[in-house]
């Protein structure tokens, strides 16, 4: 069992510091920061950079952490938030379906990294060699929920930060308006 639990850290753990330093700095053909502060802004998480740089900086150091297996519950709880984000913002309107851009492939990546902290890291871990390990189920749902719980705080928050700035756009705009058609009281200009 140890040398399967080091595989699959070692394997999603892999995956997410490529993905993460996809977002950071455009390796593995990603977008990096611009492009995925692009998306960030797409996707109403704003602001976009603060975003952005949350999500590779998680993806990344998280995906270290479980590839090693070094507190592990807190790299559950980080990755399950950033999948969960994922979820809500990208995938959940497609289905379940990976296939149809849908949500199953971050499903399985949660439950993975549950699994993982539910069944502790394993001998060839971390954890395990500084005599940190902490598993079971408590510690699987408190990753569960705190992950979640992370998520649904990240996106109201950028959600009241996405309404503030239309708010601030839209004022800007009605000023720009207003100025293009105010006289400043002068008489000769007035109705012109």
């Amino acid at each position: 069992m140890s040398a399967g639990r080091l595989a699959a850290r070692t394997v999603i753990g892999g995956l997410f510091i490529g993905h993460g330093t996809q977002k950071l700095f455009g390796w593995f053909g990603g977008p990096g920061r611009a492009g995925t502060e692009g998306m960030m802004e797409s996707l109403g998480m704003r602001p976009a950079k603060l975003n952005a740089l949350a999500a590779g900086g998680t993806e990344t150091v998280a995906g270290a952490l479980l590839a090693t297996g070094l507190a592990t519950p807190l790299a559950a709880a980080t990755l399950t938030g950033v999948m969960t984000t994922a979820i809500k913002k990208v995938h959940l309107s497609n289905g379940p379906w990976a296939a149809n851009g849908g949500w199953e492939y971050n499903a399985v990546l949660i439950a993975a990294v549950i699994a993982l902290t539910e069944s502790g890291p394993g001998a060839f871990s971390l954890d395990q060699a500084l005599g940190i390990k902490r598993c079971g189920p408590a510690w699987a749902l408190g990753a569960l929920v705190v992950g979640v719980g992370t998520a649904t705080a990240t996106m109201a928050a950028a959600g009241r930060s996405s309404a503030a700035t239309a708010a601030v756009v839209d004022a800007a705009a009605a000023a720009a308006a207003a100025a293009a058609t105010d006289t400043a009281g002068d008489p000769t200009t007035a109705g012109a």
